[in-house]
Order: C-alpha cells, then structure tokens, then sequence
C-alpha cells in the first residue's frame, strides 16, 4: 500500500512517464478487458439559490436574486424525458443549499419522477453539503434523512462538495460550507444504508501537495471500511467568474492534471474505477488521461451549468467521446451510473 509520503513524493517527481506507466499497468490489472466506459445522463440543477457563497462557484445566486430560481416538477420532468429519448439512463440532479426546501419537498420530488418515469431513469442526487443542509432545516438527524430520500426514490449519491478535504483548506474556499468531517458523516451513513456513493476532489484551488494526499487518505481509508465508493473523479479549479480566481491566478496545467490522475489510481487500490475527465481539461488530455490511470470518462453531460459558469467550455457528445476511447486503443462501452457496462453499442 503507497504511503501518503510516497504519493507526495510522486507528486513532486518530474517523472510524468514513469508515473503514467506504473498508473497504467494498475489500471490494466483492474480492467485487463480493454473496455473504457461512459455514460449517457444529465445534470439538472433544481435551484441555484444559495446561501454558502463558495469562493470557487460562479453558479449560485443569493436569496432573493433576480437569476434565481427553483424548478417545479414540469421542467425537471421535461428534462428527464429529453434525457430518456436522447438514450440517458440517470439523472445527477444537485443544487444550491437552500434554506427554505425542506425533507418533504425533496421527497415528493423524487417521488414523483419515480411515479411518471420508473426504472427508466437512476436518480443519483443531492451532495454531502445538500443532505446536511437538508437535515438541518428540517429538524431531523442526517441518518433520517438519507434514509427518507432512499425511500423515496434516491439510488446513489454523488461526491460533490468535497472539494479539499482538508478543514484548513475548506476555511479558507468555503468557510460556510459543510466541514470534511460532514462529508465523511454523509458517505459512511449513506453506505451504511445500502447506498453506492462516489468520492471526487477538486484541486488547484490553492492547497498544498500534502493536503491533496491527506484527502486521498481520507477516500482510501473510507472504501477500505464500507467498500461503498463505485468510483473516485479528480477535477481541477476553474477560476473564470470566481471570487478564488482573483488569488488563484493559474489554473493547473495538463501535467499537473496527468499526475493527480495517476497518483489517484496508484493510491487507491481499493477503488476500481478511476474517472478521467473532459470537462475541465478538454477531450485530448482526458484521452492521454486514459493510459494515466482512467478506466472511464464520464458524461457526455446533456446539460451542466456549474463549471461551466466558472468558465470551462468543453463539449462532447457521445460519437466523440466513442471516438477518443478508440483512438486510444480501447473498446468504447456505454455504463450505468453504478459502472455496470451492460450495454452493447
């Protein structure tokens, strides 16, 4: 097992081939059949009212705002069936934290998208600092309430808002938001309910090398208890239109993406899969991305509006990201959002 030294010291090495090869023979060891999926689903945001102000986020709008907005059933439902008949399977439905929806609100909504679309749809919803916003306004323990979403209709949770999961970091990017000790509290309950879970980081946001691995440290040591994690999504700060933009004057580099990638799969050898992304660094560093560790490439994402309104304008559809698969050497397969790739196209 790597120490958290060594994925430091790693991260410090110039030695960007040599990390990629050894990232690339584990991934090999994980997925010997040469498939890399994807999958077809779509972010919806239901509202992006907000009262944590995150320094990093272009996205939200306070209370009261002129842009703000809370979608009713009929646009989330259109959403859906646009998704549906464009061969989706899921829906990552998130928002801002809102200080007025309470537990029943979310449920009646996830009740009635199960209601009118069945087993057509996944829902993987709500991250950590949505569930414990939640839990807060409504009076109710987080146990409770990942467990009355789950009821109602919630199939896996995503791992957004985990940012740096460092309190120092946290502080200083979003000093109102949930604490790393919340977004742990939030992925072992949910495990410990039968919910599958992802983990994600956002680095270059200002922290340091030891502070990224003390956040791996913390996914590592979760999976090995409770095995729930299906995967882990590193992705790096976009600063176009944030307030962390005006001190964070660089975004990181190709490079730098290539390593936190291969050193995520060198570190955590109890994740199977490892998700390299196009979002934030653009179609051909997610495809090299694929022989630095990356067994997946996510979305072609129908709609998203959170990066993109700090900035990243990369778009993919799924001819293309089919096309970067094979380009690479590997067989392209469409997954769901629990990895299984079932599907035959």
């Amino acid at each position: 097992m790597m120490t958290t030294q060594e994925a430091v010291d790693l991260l410090r090495s110039h030695d960007l081939t040599g990390i990629g090869m050894a990232a690339d023979a584990l991934r090999r060891k994980f997925h010997p059949e040469g498939v890399v999926s994807y999958i077809i689903d779509r972010n919806i945001n239901y509202t992006n009212f907000c009262t944590e102000y995150c320094s990093f986020c272009a996205f939200y709008r306070p209370m009261g705002h002129k842009e703000g907005y809370v979608h009713g059933h009929d646009v989330i439902f259109e959403k859906i069936q646009e998704t549906i008949d464009l061969g989706g399977t899921g829906v990552l439905m998130q928002g801002g934290l809102h200080p007025d929806l309470k537990i029943e609100w979310y449920e009646d909504l996830l009740r009635a998208i199960k209601l009118k679309f069945g087993d057509q749809i996944w829902l993987h919803c709500f991250s950590a600092p949505e569930i414990q916003n939640i839990a807060q306004v409504s009076a109710i323990s987080l146990e409770d309430t990942i467990a009355r979403l789950r009821d109602a209709g919630l199939q896996s949770i995503p791992g957004g808002g985990a940012e740096i999961l460092h309190d120092d970091v946290r502080h200083r990017i979003s000093r109102l938001k949930c604490s790393s000790q919340e977004w742990i509290d939030v992925h072992r309950t949910a495990h410990k309910l039968g919910l599958r879970t992802t983990a994600t980081m956002m680095f270059g946001c200002g922290e340091t090398l030891e502070q990224r691995v003390a956040h791996l440290e913390i996914v590592r040591q979760i999976q090995e208890d409770t095995g729930g994690f299906t995967a882990f999504i590193p992705w790096s700060f976009q600063r176009e239109n944030t307030s962390l933009g005006r001190f964070v004057k660089e975004e990181a580099t190709g490079v730098e993406y290539l390593k936190n990638l291969a050193v995520s799969r060198l570190f955590l050898q109890n994740i199977v899969n490892i998700q390299s992304s196009w979002v934030t660094q653009g179609l051909k560093t997610c495809q090299v991305g694929l022989r630095f560790g990356g067994n997946d490439v996510g979305s072609i994402m129908i709609e998203e509006n959170v990066v993109s309104a700090a900035g990243a304008r990369n778009q993919a559809s799924e001819e293309e990201l089919r096309r970067i698969i094979r380009d690479a050497g590997f067989t392209p397969r469409q997954r769901d959002t629990l990895y299984r790739t079932y599907f035959l196209n």
